[in-house]
């Protein structure tokens, strides 16, 4: 009897001794969907270990192009977080949230109360740049845009998982001051530069940036990333950039480059990459790369293709 009672008396130790977690689920992390890649890192940013964020656009896609597919409005119905550009950026955004029964779900419009410039017309191109029908909403390429979208996604995470406001907090702080950090390499990197035009061949996405930084900005391709222009309007933009000495033609990201290489050889000039950075490939996703990381890329490329000091 007495040996029976030690051996329950070693057993009851020994469970006292094992972990309260040992059995038990993980914590659930929130479950967030973000539409183009820049949301996508700075939610990933601000969530940290508490959120899981996937990506809806697919790895590698075109944005201007990619139409929800029925998978993705399943994917919504377990998520607590859908973060959105704009109506403008993704004008489909509001028909894939009415096709969502989803009581716990929060959509954050991120460039809620960002004025949109106008895109206007450019010289030597005859079409209207403003194919969004109601500004650029490529908000994100101004950095102080940047940060207020990061603060406006920020208020959707604490809402929908106040006990983690904290952390989230600490998150957004962190990434908002890389943002601050890339304004001010941007403003000494394009402070001396031989040449100020940026002759874009690709569709119309860097008016922030250059207004931010005093840069003339032409765009070949206005209406979308996959759109061509005609044999008059391709002349005249081989008679622009030859009128403006322009040493590089830049590319976006994700499209052929072929008309961007037929424009470079009309002209002499090199070809060299400036990323929107709408989307990243399926490498890309998967090595981790950051925004920021994109935007320093950029700046190196303006840089050498700008001649500056």
């Amino acid at each position: 009897m007495k040996m029976l009672t030690l051996l329950l008396l070693a057993m009851l130790a020994l469970a006292g001794c094992s972990s309260p977690e040992q059995g038990t689920p993980p914590p659930r992390k929130i479950q967030v969907v973000a539409t183009l890649f820049p949301l996508y890192d700075m939610a990933r940013a601000i969530g940290g270990e508490y959120a899981e964020v996937s990506l809806l656009l697919p790895p590698g896609a075109e944005a201007h192009s990619f139409e929800p597919r029925p998978g993705d409005i399943l994917r919504l119905h377990s998520a607590d977080l859908f973060i959105y550009t704009g109506p403008f950026m993704e004008p489909w955004a509001e028909s894939l949230l009415k096709g969502v029964d989803a009581k716990g779900l929060r959509a954050v419009n991120s460039g809620n109360g960002i004025h949109l410039m106008k895109q206007g017309k450019e010289e030597g191109d005859d079409h209207d740049h403003d194919h969004h029908g109601g500004g650029d909403p490529h908000i994100w390429l101004d950095f102080d845009n940047a940060k207020t979208m990061v603060s406006t996604i920020l208020a959707g995470f604490t809402a929908q998982d106040p006990p983690h406001a904290q952390a989230y907090h600490r998150n957004a702080a962190r990434y908002q001051s890389r943002l601050t950090e890339l304004d001010r390499a941007y403003r000494a990197g394009l402070a001396d530069c031989d040449s100020r035009t940026v002759i874009h061949a690709g569709h119309f996405a860097f008016g922030y940036l250059a207004r931010r930084y005093g840069l003339r900005y032409l765009s070949a391709f206005p209406a979308s990333g996959d759109s061509e222009p005609n044999a008059r309007q391709m002349a005249a933009m081989v008679e622009l950039i030859r009128s403006t000495g322009a040493g590089a033609i830049y590319y976006e990201e994700l499209v052929s480059p072929r008309l961007a290489d037929t424009l470079a050889r009309e002209t002499g000039s090199r070809l060299l990459l400036l990323s929107a950075a709408h989307n990243v490939s399926r490498e890309e996703l998967a090595a981790g790369l950051t925004l920021p990381e994109i935007m320093e890329r950029n700046l190196e490329n303006l840089r050498g293709g700008l001649s500056c000091r």
